[in-house]
């Protein structure tokens, strides 16, 4: 690159790493590529002077240089030639240790850890501020898309509303490939463990842990109250079948797996994980395979859509760089980006919360049953929205699918609760959200 006589005379900022693998090897990738360019445009020169990873012998196929290569982690957030510490290393401890230490030295921590955040983000933003540092998490949230920036700077003002997401790419790949494909659940899963979308135990992601940790970061951020993880109503895609795709495709909805951060009137929040109907119309029908989208909604912007690559290595590697531009330099100038004080959570019972439903459900084929079951739901104050029969794989059954107005969860509930002891309904199959009003 020819020099720039204009360019701003540039001061290193050295980093200390928490780890080395997928997006930490990525950062160092990409500080190497673009460390005169950043120098160039920002006035910081970024080096990395230490790593502390399990197996220092390793070759790591990353230009680590004449970094310091230690499996002693506690060794690069004291170190004297550590500025800025980046921690991606995954869970809560030695994490939570490491990253408070780095704070009360004074250091600036960078953080892709969304578990971290969601289980003592609020006690490390305070730390964080009372030693006048940076904690930034951009990666923790949605990868390579720019949501947490926005959200805690651009969208500070609005009174954001509600943030409807597709936020873990794994899901979105195995929706997809039931979608597309028309796979079976196991079939897709196979599949998202071969290309390394899944782990081998793929729990968190399937459960809706891990959407579930960012949602809660999402809602503290969003609404500037304490969220945490074990605020959050989970659940996950096991159970979706083939036929529930199919049943969705017909009616003109996708399946997703959707996180829900809600706020209402009253102050009171809502945080929840689960799969959704999502009317094709809607902007996340259209996310395929392991991308990520998010839905912002407020009183004032209206609606706004993130949209892009919501893990692996080069994105979430960039975002993790972004930030540790924005501390770098921070750091230079003697500032912070504060998130402020957060109040304290009002959390909305999940039975208060009202919703639309699909309901599949298996009952005795004879005259009565329909008026039977439609009667329960009558009772409960559940109106019936759309209801199809069609036959059941036993002669003498019949699969009856309703999608029902929004009722409350309490009353669906209820509903559910009574139809399960009829004895003309054998079994329910399918009680899926329904995203929207209906």
């Amino acid at each position: 690159m020819s020099e720039n006589p204009d360019a701003i005379p540039s001061r290193t900022v050295r980093l200390g790493l928490l780890g080395c693998g997928t997006v930490g090897g990525a950062l160092v990738e990409l500080v190497a590529e673009r460390a005169d360019d950043i120098a160039t445009r920002t006035g910081v020169r970024l080096v990395v002077s230490r790593v502390a990873v399990r197996d220092p012998k390793r070759d790591r196929g990353v230009p680590l240089g004449a970094a310091v290569v230690t499996d002693d982690p506690a060794s690069v957030v004291t170190a004297d030639d550590v500025d800025v510490v980046v921690e991606v290393v995954g869970g809560l401890e030695p994490a939570r240790e490491l990253t408070a230490a780095a704070l009360a030295a004074g250091k600036p921590v960078v953080s892709a850890n969304k578990e971290l955040l969601a289980s003592h983000g609020a006690e490390l933003f305070e730390l964080a501020d009372a030693h006048g540092v940076d904690l930034l998490f951009e990666a923790a949230v949605a990868g390579g898309i720019p949501l947490v920036r926005p959200l805690r700077e651009s969208l500070v003002g609005e009174d954001v509303t509600r943030v409807v997401g597709i936020i873990n790419g794994t899901t979105n790949y195995i929706l997809t490939k039931m979608t597309e494909e028309g796979w079976s659940y196991a079939e897709a899963l196979a599949e998202a463990q071969a290309l390394g979308y899944a782990e081998a135990d793929p729990t968190a992601d399937v459960e809706g842990f891990d959407a579930g940790a960012k949602a809660a970061i999402i809602a503290t951020i969003a609404f500037g109250v304490a969220v945490s993880a074990g605020d959050v109503h989970h659940e996950g895609i096991s159970s979706i079948t083939a036929e529930d795709i199919a049943t969705a495709r017909r009616l003109g909805y996708q399946i997703k797996l959707v996180a829900v951060v809600e706020r209402f009137d009253d102050g009171s929040v809502a945080v929840r994980v689960h799969p959704a109907m999502v009317p094709d119309a809607h902007p996340l029908a259209s996310v395929r395979d392991s991308f990520n989208a998010v839905f912002v909604e407020g009183r004032a912007v209206g609606d706004l859509m993130f949209y892009g690559r919501g893990a692996g290595g080069g994105p979430t590697g960039s975002a993790v760089l972004g930030d540790v531009i924005d501390a770098a330099r921070n750091l230079v100038e003697g500032a912070h980006a504060s998130l402020g004080s957060f109040g304290v959570a009002t959390l909305r019972p999940q039975a208060e919360l009202s919703a639309a439903f699909y309901l599949a459900v298996e009952v005795d084929d004879r005259p009565g049953v329909l008026a039977t079951v439609a009667g329960v739901f009558g009772a409960h104050g559940v109106s019936i929205r759309s209801m199809e029969q069609f036959g059941a794989d036993d002669d003498d059954a019949a699969r009856l699918v309703f999608i029902t107005h929004v009722a409350r969860e309490a009353d669906v509930a209820a509903t559910l609760d009574e139809l399960r002891a009829l004895d003309v309904v054998a079994s329910i199959d399918s009680v899926i959200r329904v995203l929207g009003d209906a």
